[in-house]
């Protein structure tokens, strides 16, 4: 099916919504809760009013009815203006509370999702562990079934793990080791833990380079006991269920990055036109003109690699590779776009006061973060039919 690029009316009505929300309310004040490192709790909760943690999930569920391409519009804008915010909400929903509502029991759906969409708690994804970043199949976190009380009893550490510490985190959605095959492989499964339960231990907020006014946080599990309904789909299926998730969730991040390379185009756009130097704008310079275009001319072939990856999805089409072709694209350039955008700013760029010195410190993360670009590699290799 060929990809039209153009946004539904219903789309576009959208995007025109968080576009505004991004510039008239997180624009003003993302930079002090960034500057202190403070989670905007404000924001949040207006997000939630929005209805921005449900749109991909049927208004059964307490969801806005969209789809996945809906979410990408919403993450693009959120980032061309902060990515901190961004993260909050692709983790809430890609990571927080999409595993449930793929894998989870009706019980478990009517429980979970209508909280998680109206953002009134938040979901967090407990995958990768200190030992084994990449190499989630290494899973060392174990849970066994205690019969006698019908518990699983988890014991381990998670690190890296966003939305996991805040006032409204609901739950934890965690990968352990619940078994051994027949060829002795470790089976992983997925666990429901929610907040406050004892022996679940949330560590104070990483020291972080960028997505400062994000939450990101090492969780430990000390023989904490949850019911055995608290598994989430198959036993044993945990580690295939979260490569489904991941897939899904690097046509978030493709777009977020989008959104910040977009961000880099408007930011020195605007100061390209009224920076004067030599007697005339900066813009009237050759040199800049061509770095604003280049600019823009990546900004928009992610648009259409991430789209095009969403596409797929919603029309329940193979995407995997498309994903991971969105994924590595949009995070390379956004870094590009930024270390660019802070070059036009000269001195200015460097001040945390200006909004490319934010997207430059965020840019970073996005070559790492649910697949680093050598794993989004291996994946195409892959798809195209390379092993080794």
């Amino acid at each position: 099916m060929p990809l039209d690029h153009r946004l539904t009316q219903e789309h576009e009505e959208l995007r025109r919504t968080v576009e505004e929300f991004a510039h008239d309310v997180v624009a003003p004040k993302i930079g002090e809760y960034y500057e202190h490192h403070e989670f905007p709790y404000e924001i949040v909760r207006e997000m939630g009013r929005m209805g921005l943690f449900g749109l991909p999930f049927p208004e059964e569920y307490g969801g806005m009815g969209g789809d996945y391409l809906a979410l990408g519009i919403a993450l693009e804008e959120l980032a061309r203006v902060d990515s901190s915010v961004a993260i909050t909400l692709e983790a809430g929903v890609s990571l927080g509370a999409m595993p449930v509502f793929r894998f989870g029991t009706e019980e478990q759906k009517r429980t979970w999702l209508p909280r998680l969409c109206s953002g009134e708690i938040l979901g967090a994804f407990g995958l990768t562990e200190p030992e084994c970043g990449s190499d989630a199949g290494g899973t060392r976190t174990t849970a066994r079934l205690d019969e006698a009380t019908d518990e699983w009893v988890i014991n381990g550490t998670k690190c890296f793990i966003t939305n996991s510490g805040t006032e409204i985190t609901g739950l934890v959605t965690v990968t352990a080791v619940t078994g051994r095959g027949e060829d002795g492989k470790p089976l992983i499964s997925s666990i429901i833990v929610p907040s406050g339960t004892p022996g679940f231990t949330v560590a104070p907020p990483y020291s972080k380079v960028g997505w400062n006014a994000s939450d990101t946080r090492e969780l430990s599990f000390s023989d904490v006991r949850v019911p055995a309904a608290n598994l989430l789909g198959e036993q044993g299926r945990g580690y295939a269920q979260f490569l489904r998730i991941l897939d899904e969730g690097r046509i978030a991040i493709s777009a977020l990055a989008t959104g910040l390379a977009q961000g880099c185009v408007d930011e020195s756009l605007a100061y390209a036109k009224t920076r004067r130097a030599f007697g005339r704008p900066i813009g009237a310079n050759q040199a800049i003109q061509f770095k604003i275009a280049d600019m823009e001319m990546r900004a928009h072939t992610a648009r259409l690699a991430w789209r095009d990856a969403a596409s797929r999805l919603v029309h329940g089409e193979p995407f995997k590779m498309q994903a991971a072709l969105a994924k590595l694209y949009s995070s390379e350039i956004a870094v590009d776009n930024a270390r660019e955008a802070t070059q036009i700013h000269g001195g200015y760029g460097f001040m945390n006061e200006y909004p490319v010195a934010r997207m430059w410190r965020d840019a970073k993360i996005l070559e790492i973060g649910e697949g680093t670009s050598e794993v989004q590699r291996m994946l195409i290799a892959r798809e195209l039919g390379l092993t080794g």
